[in-house]
């Protein structure tokens, strides 16, 4: 039942601007543009997508493992990884490499603009699934090096292990090409209303050619939810309330991990989707990406609040 997380294992640094954007935007002016935010906070976290959908998926008592690249920098990272009990077989520390990082501003309306140094990630394409002792029953494919995602793609496929192609933020550097070759024979494809549509646009295919390259599309919407279309319909799920609305960075990385443990315990997708939805909203009420932590009561506590329900067995039992 193990999991197996890749894309990257980075630092985040966190800069959080007590203002928006869009009031220092001249919009006639965008060629010329030239802007600098006095910001209010900073921090530098933990993050990276791997170890992000590997942190969610073990508050959720689901096996996890990460395969990825990271810096000489990167050993405290591991041995704190390995303290959670996130298998780190596949996590390679590279000699004379910097662990990524990024560098992310975000306004008073959660708009963001990040920076992002690729560092160790940029070699991601050394591994693959023979460099790790788990046999996952799922992998997320989540955003690396370009050449690192398609190799696992191409891996999963041949192999016959289901996997989530999650390009996000690496979308800019994709062809129409290689969005296909993500998509296809995908157990789900994940993104949120903006990645998709843009997926959609770049690729030349319809939201219909979507589903039939890949089993599950999955389109989030932040306050408003998600939507998840499989071949026997489309599911509208609700959002869990955040208590707080701290910092939405992460949040749809705790959404992906709590999606894929709910469906491998065998929830239909309007379950899977509740849990991953109120795993999410633990992470928009902190600041960082895995500084947030529950137990399963507590997690089944807030479900049953959130959803009017209590929370499925498969994974109340953990």
């Amino acid at each position: 039942m193990t999991v197996l997380a890749t894309g990257s294992v980075a630092f985040d640094n966190i800069l959080t601007f007590n203002g928006r954007f869009r009031d220092h935007i001249m919009p006639d002016q965008v060629h010329i543009l030239n802007l600098s935010f006095l910001v209010e906070r900073f921090q530098r976290r933990r993050g990276g997508v791997a170890a992000n959908y590997a942190y969610n998926l073990s508050l959720l008592g689901h096996p996890s493992a990460i395969l990825a690249t990271a810096g000489e920098d990167g050993a405290g990272y591991k041995e704190w990884l390995e303290g959670l009990g996130v298998d780190c077989s596949g996590l390679k520390l590279l000699e004379g490499e910097t662990t990524a990082m990024g560098f992310t501003t975000t306004d008073l309306d959660d708009n963001q603009i990040t920076g992002y140094y690729g560092g160790a990630m940029n070699r991601a394409g050394e591994v693959g699934l023979a460099d790790t002792e788990v046999k996952p029953a799922a992998v997320i494919i989540g955003p690396n090096g370009p050449a690192g995602m398609f190799r696992l793609v191409r891996e999963c496929r041949d192999a016959g292990i289901p996997f989530v192609f999650d390009p996000a933020h690496q979308l800019p550097h994709l062809s129409a090409e290689d969005l296909e070759e993500g998509c296809r024979g995908a157990w789900i494809l994940i993104g949120n209303d903006y990645e998709l549509e843009l997926i959609r646009q770049r690729s030349g295919l319809t939201m219909e050619q979507l589903q039939e390259l890949a089993g599950m599309v999955v389109t989030t919407l932040g306050r408003l939810g998600s939507r998840i279309s499989t071949p026997a319909g489309v599911i509208e799920i609700p959002p869990a309330p955040a208590r707080q609305e701290v910092d939405p960075t992460g949040a749809g990385d705790a959404y992906r991990s709590g999606l894929v443990a709910g469906l491998l315990r065998g929830l239909g997708p309007a379950e899977a989707g509740r849990v991953a939805s109120l795993a999410a909203a633990y992470v928009v009420e902190q600041q960082g990406t895995i500084e947030h932590s529950y137990t399963l009561e507590e997690f089944a506590e807030r479900y049953r609040s959130a959803f009017g329900a209590a929370l499925p067995e498969a994974l109340a039992a953990n």
